[in-house]
């Protein structure tokens, strides 16, 4: 079946529909009064949310539901879609409607070329706001065809500030000293086990819909985008990075894991198909700061974007969880300025500009634990010895303290639920 502009006619009533009827939750993300924008992120972090947010904004300005076209290309009407028929969106509205609409296109990377026609549509001063699960509309190539003209953002699933809020708890000054610590503790271990996917807080059944995600990232942003033919040696890669998401890996180690299990893979195969999940928002890779060129290139840390996609395929799992936190946590401040060290010592997180180093560790204080003490505290002393740093902190559980130093600084002790606050 054709598309024709008889089905966006259909598609744009239902979208409006949408804006009008949807439940909306609130999200700190502020719109520039005429900005346009390419939101990316991972699917179900919240990027339709923000489109509808930003519709009722402007029907609030005085913008009336007839001036909105929302259309959702995961739309299975929409299935085989080509960007020469991006324009019957602009004709099905002008059939209808003698007005200059503003236009909320989701998950447009499903159209291959969309960029040339979002150009087009900025040269004419549309109002145009995108979303979109691929990496690859944040490269330096799309960039250039849309010449500046589009307002960039990633749009990560809720920070445990906003899990809170969502969850209807509210902070108050000093709020770790009263009756809210409990909660607070109480949430953040739900949070660091099944993350902070919005719509996953509807769900009693968290795995299922964490699965049935996985498998929609799977099937649909990797296998069938990038026409992937080795579906097991695809999921042996996934499992395996979950396996290691502590330790920095090389593609050939990789490989190796796999090949144990009597699967044919070469490492090239390992190389895509950690790009491909990188570039469907699922993963993202460290660098280490101490290696060369080629290895910063070839062995990286491996994390997932969301504790719940890492959660699904581990069996216990806390430390790993408790560092992949620290990790989303860090990638949100700081972006591609966060990288590990690994060089005879091991410091799991650096912000070399800043100055900063952070340790994840379970626990540094029970019984049992001073070898690991002395492993993370020492490896910060080390580090600060070839990187003056301003900042050391070892992010554990729950405890606390302060370890100074010979040097005059310290390190600081803080539990992730009071750390993710700061």
């Amino acid at each position: 079946m054709s598309i024709t502009k008889e089905t966006f006619r259909t598609l744009i009533q239902e979208g409006q529909e949408e804006i009008k009827n949807v439940e909306l939750y609130n999200r700190p993300f502020e719109f520039e009064a005429n900005g346009r924008y390419v939101l990316v992120g991972v699917r179900q972090a919240g990027k339709s949310y923000l489109l509808y947010k930003r519709a009722r904004e402007m029907m609030t300005e005085g913008y009336q539901l007839e001036d909105l076209v929302y259309i959702n290309f995961d739309d299975e009407r929409l299935l085989g879609m080509t960007a020469n028929e991006l324009d019957l969106i602009l004709q099905a509205y002008q059939s209808v409607y003698s007005r200059t609409p503003i236009l909320f296109f989701d998950e447009i990377q499903n159209v291959d070329g969309w960029e040339h026609f979002a150009r087009r549509l900025a040269n004419m001063k549309y109002h145009v706001y995108i979303t979109g699960s691929n990496a690859k509309m944040l490269s330096r190539d799309i960039q250039t065809v849309l010449g500046g003209r589009y307002l960039d953002a990633q749009i990560y699933p809720y920070t445990f500030y906003e899990y809170l809020e969502a969850m209807g708890i509210t902070l108050e000054k000093e709020w770790q000293y009263g009756s809210k610590r409990a909660i607070v503790q109480q949430s953040f271990a739900d949070y660091m086990k099944w993350g902070g996917f919005p719509e996953l807080l509807l769900f009693r059944n968290k795995r299922n819909w964490l699965n049935s995600l996985y498998e929609k990232i799977l099937l649909g942003d990797i296998i069938l985008r990038n026409k992937v033919k080795n579906e097991t040696a695809l999921r042996l890669t996934m499992k395996r990075l979950a396996d290691n998401v502590m330790q920095p890996i090389s593609y050939n180690r990789v490989a190796n894991l796999i090949r144990s299990t009597g699967t044919t893979i070469a490492v090239s195969s390992v190389s895509d198909y950690v790009r491909y999940a990188v570039d469907a928002c699922m993963l993202f890779s460290l660098e280490n700061y101490a290696s060369k060129f080629v290895e910063k290139e070839t062995v990286k840390k491996h994390y997932f974007v969301d504790n719940g996609l890492l959660s699904i395929f581990l069996l216990g799992g806390n430390t790993a969880l408790l560092e992949n936190l620290c990790a989303i946590h860090l990638r949100h401040q700081y972006g591609n300025g966060l990288c590990f060290y690994h060089k005879n010592i091991d410091v799991d997180f650096l912000v070399a500009e800043q100055g900063y180093a952070v340790q994840a560790s379970y626990s540094i204080y029970g019984e049992g634990m001073q070898d690991t003490f002395e492993r993370e505290t020492k490896a910060l002393k080390q580090l600060d010895g070839f990187i003056p740093l301003r900042r050391l902190v070892i992010v554990t559980y729950d405890e606390e303290g302060v370890i100074p130093l010979d040097n005059g600084k310290q390190i600081e002790v803080i539990p992730a639920w009071k750390w993710l606050l700061e």
